[in-house]
């Protein structure tokens, strides 16, 4: 038996690495809860343990305790100064030193945990891990090294296939390529004593990673640079990335140098600060007023409507492995509804989201159809997801209110209507709130938990930890007519109607957004969306529609043609096996309104467009704040950037406005008031940061 020596740490680490002789090896365990995240404690007691074993042992190796190796960079140090020591030191220490360093993973690896695997002579996995590069994802590229190594241990492709997506892999492919050498089963400590052993003994082969020569491979440089302009061509961080795999053909030293060069224009770039921002937004929208309060259990849901969006939410609550009962008016519908279901599950299945098995168990056991709603006597929460008419859904409620179990949530995901007046229609509007589901809702994670004045804390918090049981990103709106995102939606695609009116195309307004970043322009996304909801809003408003308030007519002309977008084969543009093309039938209906009108059509350049279209989604973001519609401008952030394709590396609106400064901003809107005063009014939020010199930044912190 090998004389095992008491765990240790280095002097001055504390407990977060821990030195256990064990004969002629060591074992290294690293234990920074809960994920191993290498920051600045971690990163200089594994210095520490380095030195503490170079040279009086055969053989060490670093494992980590709990549930990872190391998960990567410490999110807590990000957007701060640099502290010593770099993860780069660590990685080049650890590969300098003379005794050989097996790395041992389990978990997840991503990284600078995956660069510092990188760094050792040999790496092999404990059971299961997860590895990658998701540093692209944050606007910055892998700057201890992986840029260098990963192309040395796995070719040029592989690595810029993995450096420039973000994508992970598994311990399979991780094997295939040659970034980990074995495979073995057991626990972190135990695979790690016998590696070490191996490593000891020469049956386990290592070497220097930086040792290994590259293969040139300038065919997959040129395919990653064709990639990245097809799919990407706003993006500063994937070009950086390549040119970086690409200084991996030098000299060792050579390529680290030039891989911190680029990191470092990476660093400087507002890129990064907006994807940075983006990453934290997902988890300040949780900071909420009701966060205190008790969730109530929820396991099972009833859906009531078969449609689209019925169907879509049904998906998601049984994905997340909730039971579902889903309510139609008949067979029929119920039969389309559950037809949609299995459609989608069966697409999990084919993305490699669900496997078969489990996705024919949930339809033999988790899913129940009825078409009656006094079989949701039991459910625990009921979302209602019927068509947009408020005489229909109080009708339901009502019902409800008779039907389920007290303590039962009662969720509407009208994506307009007054929840206020919604939850007056039940005995029990503590219990009453919006959970507005983007559609397809199995897919888009934005879920707006939309509190009404009456509703109970404990069932804001119950509508939050549904969100994250469905892996939604949860936002709090306060309730108005369209919440955050539709509200906010029907002012700037005004600005987009009036552009149009006054002399652009809808598709050139399109290429300039999508030139901007967006996946899809304003007139696109409608017909994608289907016309026919835009027009019923629209005749219901019209009552209250102020008579100073320009109005376009094109839109409803084309509904009234019963041209509904793509699932009538035209709208906007022409819908069929092709790509879309413009509409020549909606270019007629313009130049009538036009001409109605007494226009005279003028031209719009692309950055006239972006200013007009982001200038109002900014305004209108800034009187959603004024009212207390959101809690931060990092919320609507957040919706625009999880629900409404909003580009990722600009951050949301409300911190693209801080480019731009409320000083300008301001400056806009009186400019664009002069030719139509009634739209273009400067927000009294924008017009006292404008007068103080704050930001929206400033609100996000609280500060005013």
């Amino acid at each position: 038996m090998p004389d095992t020596a008491t765990p240790t740490a280095p002097q001055g680490a504390g407990q977060i690495v821990t030195i256990e002789r064990i004969g002629n090896v060591a074992l290294v365990a690293l234990d920074n809860p809960p994920v191993n995240a290498a920051g600045q404690a971690l990163r200089a007691a594994l210095i520490a343990a380095i030195e503490a074993l170079e040279g009086t042992v055969a053989a060490i190796a670093l494992y980590g305790k709990g549930r990872s190796f190391i998960a990567g960079a410490d999110i807590r140090e990000f957007g701060k100064p640099p502290q010593a020591p770099s993860l780069p030191e660590v990685v080049n220490r650890i590969e300098a030193s003379t005794t050989p360093v097996v790395a041992v993973l389990h978990g997840v690896a991503l990284g600078g945990g995956l660069e510092v695997a990188l760094g050792a002579h040999a790496r092999v996995v404990a059971g299961s891990v997860t590895v990658g590069f998701p540093e692209v994802t944050l606007g910055i590229l892998p700057g201890a090294g992986g840029t260098q190594r990963a192309p040395r241990l796995a070719g040029v492709g592989p690595a810029l296939d993995l450096i420039t997506t973000g994508r992970r892999i598994g311990a399979a492919e991780a094997q295939s390529l040659g970034l980990v050498d074995r495979i073995e089963a057991g626990a972190p400590r135990d695979v790690a004593l016998a590696m070490a052993e191996a490593l000891a003994a020469g049956s386990l082969p290592h070497r220097r990673t930086s040792e290994i020569e590259v293969v040139p491979d300038p065919a997959a440089l040129t395919a990653a640079e064709d990639t990245v302009t097809r799919r990407q061509p706003q993006l500063f961080a994937p070009r950086r990335c390549i040119e970086a795999v690409a200084a991996s053909l030098r000299p060792i030293a050579e390529g680290l140098a030039e891989e911190r060069r680029l990191f470092q224009q990476c660093i400087d770039s507002p890129q990064r600060a907006a994807l940075v921002h983006a990453f934290f937004a997902e988890r300040e929208v949780a900071k909420i007023p009701e966060a205190g309060a008790t969730a109530r259990e929820v396991a099972h849901v009833g859906v009531i409507g078969g449609g689209t969006m019925g169907s879509g939410i049904a998906t998601a609550a049984l994905l997340a492995g909730l039971r579902v009962t889903l309510n139609e008016r008949d067979a029929a519908a119920l039969d389309r509804g559950r037809a949609t279901i299995e459609k989608n599950l069966a697409g999990a299945v084919k993305r490699g989201k669900l496997d078969a098995a489990r996705r024919d168990d949930i339809l033999r056991t988790a899913l129940q159809t009825s078409v009656r709603l006094e079989d949701f006597a039991e459910v625990d929460l009921v979302v209602e997801a019927v068509f947009e008419d408020m005489a229909v859904k109080k009708e339901i409620f009502t019902r409800l209110d008779a039907i389920a179990k007290p303590g039962a949530v009662l969720a509407s995901n009208t994506s307009y209507l007054d929840i206020d007046e919604i939850a007056a229609a039940t005995s029990r509007p503590g219990d009453v709130l919006g959970l507005h589901f983007f559609s397809p809702a199995h897919v888009m994670r934005l879920l707006e938990v939309v509190v009404a004045a009456k509703t109970a804390p404990e069932v804001t918090a119950t509508g939050f930890a549904l969100a994250r049981k469905l892996g939604k990103v949860g936002v709090r709106a306060g309730v108005c007519d369209g919440f955050i995102g539709n509200r906010i939606l029907s002012h700037y695609r005004k600005a987009a109607e009036y552009m149009v009116l006054d002399g652009a195309t809808p598709w050139e307004v399109d290429a300039a957004l999508q030139d901007f970043g967006f996946a899809m322009g304003p007139f696109a996304v409608m017909d994608l969306a289907g016309l026919d909801i835009g027009w019923a809003t629209r005749k219901r408003l019209a009552p209250t529609r102020d008579p100073r308030e320009r109005y376009s007519p094109v839109a409803d002309r084309i509904c009234e043609n019963g041209w509904f977008g793509r699932k009538t084969g035209q709208g906007y543009y022409l819908h069929g096996d092709a790509a879309p093309k413009p509409n020549p039938e909606v270019a007629r209906i313009i130049e009538a309104a036009r001409a109605e009108a007494g226009i005279t059509p003028r031209n719009f350049t692309a950055d006239e467009i972006v200013t007009r279209y982001m200038t109002a989604m900014i305004a209108e973001g800034a009187r959603v704040l004024e009212d207390g519609i959101a809690l931060r401008p990092v919320d609507i952030d957040a919706v625009f950037l999880f629900g409404y394709g909003f580009p990722r590396f600009r951050g949301g609106p409300m911190l693209y406005a801080d480019t731009i400064g409320a000083g300008q901003l301001a400056a806009r809107i009186e400019d664009f008031a002069r030719e139509d005063p009634f739209y273009w009014r400067v927000p009294a939020l924008i017009r006292r940061l404008a007068e103080t010199g704050g930001s929206f930044a400033d609100l996000n912190r609280g500060e005013e």
